[in-house]
């Protein structure tokens, strides 16, 4: 599985990209595309971790010493890396002059690199212009592979299996947090790795898309809106969000539901190869505002999701970006009375050349416990 997931393809087709976009070598730090490259999920740290990657010539990773046993036991040397460690004391970015020299006049730098390593290789590459290396790995990155599909594909199946267990958590008189944490543990327990995010969204505070939780008690007849997700031991994440209500929920909240679920179905159905990201957020947004809701419709309809929970391609008006087969992103429509409750239907989906694929595959109807 990591084997295929992890391979040197990734770090050829890097290569191949960074020459035809003008660069000489990528400079990737700790992050999502560190991990896309060499399968290794590094600590993001005041000591240097570096993967040099020349547009032509050998990948090295430059790790701190002390962090060398856990590179070793990643799947970077099984990709064609090679490793080389720094002492506590020494300066790691002569390394990095060592390894380029005068030979590169151009280097595209990890999109999340701290700022203070980003000024550091330019002092000790002071002839390179920086450019973000995102522009070249985010083509790479938006079409997943069928392995990568796969994995999300067993994230989308873990996370699922939390929800359908919501009814042993969920009930008047706990708090959010308490809630929350039996979640998280259920997360843990389905497989994943780590816990990204648990949001219980209770009553009004449901009307906040990124609310989290609080130690308010949950009342009974009050929706609740659950946004959960987390990351898979090979590194794909999860992210799914249903609605509950303890009891019978309000009239006006099962009003705009309905008019959520079937807008949220639209945009599913609209997302096909060909067919813009904008397209797709308007599906949903359309029948929302029609419904006398557009206002309460506070954010894009989806985002990507692989080894980052938000990257590329983003479902929202101005991207016109066409879907291809292989390109994975939440459709997540909602609708928020402020004061009052909210709510938000998500899944994950992938393009296929027929359509749209759902991962997550929970009922989207309300559940009422």
């Amino acid at each position: 599985m990591i084997v295929e997931l992890y391979s040197p393809d990734r770090l050829e087709s890097a290569r191949r990209a960074a020459a035809e976009a003008g660069l000489d070598a990528l400079l990737i730090g700790p992050s999502a595309d560190l991990r896309y490259l060499t399968g290794y999920d590094a600590h993001a740290l005041e000591r240097l971790t570096l993967l040099v990657l020349p547009a032509e010539g050998e990948a090295t990773l430059i790790v701190p010493r002390l962090e060398r046993p856990a590179a070793e036991d990643s799947p970077a040397l099984s990709v064609g890396v090679r490793l080389v460690d720094h002492a506590d004391g020494t300066d790691p970015y002569h390394i990095v002059r060592d390894l380029l020299g005068d030979r590169v006049k151009s280097v595209g730098l990890g999109d999340r690199m701290w700022a203070e390593q980003v000024l550091a290789l330019r002092d000790a590459l002071p002839d390179a212009t920086q450019a973000l290396a995102g522009a070249v790995l985010r083509g790479l990155r938006l079409r997943k592979s069928p392995a990568e599909v796969e994995a999300l594909r067993r994230a989308g199946r873990a996370i699922d299996a939390v929800h359908e267990r919501m009814g042993e958590w969920l009930r008047p008189g706990r708090t959010e947090a308490e809630v929350a944490a039996d979640i998280a543990a259920g997360i843990r327990e389905a497989g994943h790795a780590t816990v990204e995010f648990t949001i219980v969204a209770a009553g009004p505070n449901g009307a906040s898309p990124h609310h989290g939780v609080s130690d308010r008690l949950i009342a009974a007849g009050e929706p609740v809106v659950v946004d959960i997700g987390g990351r898979m031991p090979d590194g794909y994440c999860s992210d799914s969000t249903r609605v509950y209500c303890v009891g019978e929920p309000p009239a006006d909240f099962a009003a705009y539901y309905a008019v959520l679920h079937e807008a949220q179905r639209a945009a599913v159905a609209a997302a096909r190869p060909g067919v813009s990201a904008q397209a797709v957020d308007a599906a949903a947004r359309d029948l929302i505002a029609c419904a006398g809701y557009g206002e309460r419709f506070l954010h894009r309809t989806g985002h990507g999701i692989g080894l980052d929970a938000h990257e590329d391609p983003y479902i929202v008006a101005g991207n016109e970006t066409p879907l291809e087969p292989g390109m994975a992103f939440s459709i997540e429509p909602g609708i928020y009375l402020a004061g009052r409750h909210g709510a938000r239907i998500e899944d994950i989906v992938v393009c296929t050349p027929d359509g749209a694929e759902r991962l997550n595959t929970v009922d989207t109807e309300l559940v009422v416990l």
